[in-house]
């Protein structure tokens, strides 16, 4: 009754996608459903203005869901007359109806862009910041960071579910400027990550070695840390070991979860207009 009544209330605004949505025959309600994987991902493979069918990495058919509910699958994508072409690809037990119906689905359509200060408990949100807590792993394989605006400060998780994203998040580091995409949890309170966009990576640089001696030709020896380097042949003092730019594995740009973790709402990136 919630989600008709809120299908009644929806405006489309500037997107839409549809969903295909067949049932099972009422004697096998409550049953294991049949839905053949390999066709699925035929279907993903050949008709692509579908999207969300199969996360391959996960070996996990979305289109199926996970209640006893009469639904046998649903596919998501934003042409009609393809949504019925790959149908007819997916192998599946018999069918007893189907229908498309137009939704917000994969739109983004729950995200609201906000300052940190303005962001609240069970939004769903768009901020930008800096890196301001470089990320780390909680027990249960949780990844925890922080971002920073000029209005205030935010914790950003990547939960376990996200899987192989959480590399990603790992990479990250303090004073990279990111745009996260998420709803915000209770507790703890934090921006429960959809995607991420990397606007610019900071700079990283490591040292490779001591300086060498002007004099002596030697390499020069720490004198403790922070404390520059002496040569120990005639006393020769420097702070500037030779460093070099680290190469980042990051790369500017979007990065989601996979497929297995993502919210219906949440838009895809093969969905996004970008450059």
């Amino acid at each position: 009754m919630i989600g008709a009544t809120a299908s009644i209330a929806w405006n489309s605004r500037e997107d839409s996608t549809f969903e295909l949505i067949s049932y099972r025959e009422e004697n096998k309600w409550g049953s294991e459903r049949f839905v053949d994987d390999e066709s699925t991902i035929d279907m993903d493979s050949s008709i692509s203005s579908t999207f969300d069918n199969f996360d391959s990495k996960n070996r996990h058919n979305r289109l199926v869901p996970s209640s006893p509910c009469p639904v046998l699958f649903g596919i998501r994508g934003e042409n009609v007359e393809d949504l019925v072409k790959a149908k007819s690809i997916i192998k599946s037990e018999k069918l007893d109806a189907w229908i498309i119906f137009e939704s917000n689905q994969g739109t983004d359509d729950h995200l609201v862009k906000k300052s940190i200060k303005d962001v609240s408990v069970y939004d769903s949100a768009i901020a930008t910041g800096k890196v301001s807590k470089k990320p780390f792993t909680k027990k249960g394989g949780h990844v925890i960071f922080s971002i920073k605006d000029n209005t205030g400060e935010i914790d950003c998780a990547a939960y376990e579910p996200t899987k192989e994203f959480r590399d990603i998040i790992r990479d990250l580091n303090e004073g990279d400027k990111v745009e996260v995409y998420g709803g915000i949890r209770d507790e703890p309170f934090t921006v429960n990550l959809e995607k991420i966009k990397i606007i610019d990576l900071k700079k990283d640089f490591e040292k490779i070695e001591n300086p060498v001696c002007p004099k002596c030709g030697k390499h020069m020896k720490s004198v403790g840390t922070n404390q520059g380097f002496r040569c120990k042949k005639c006393g020769t003092k420097s702070d500037k070991p030779k460093i070099v730019e680290k190469k980042r594995a990051l790369k500017k740009g979007f990065y989601e979860v996979p497929v297995c973790a993502r919210r219906h709402l949440s838009k895809p990136i093969k969905r996004m207009k970008l450059p």
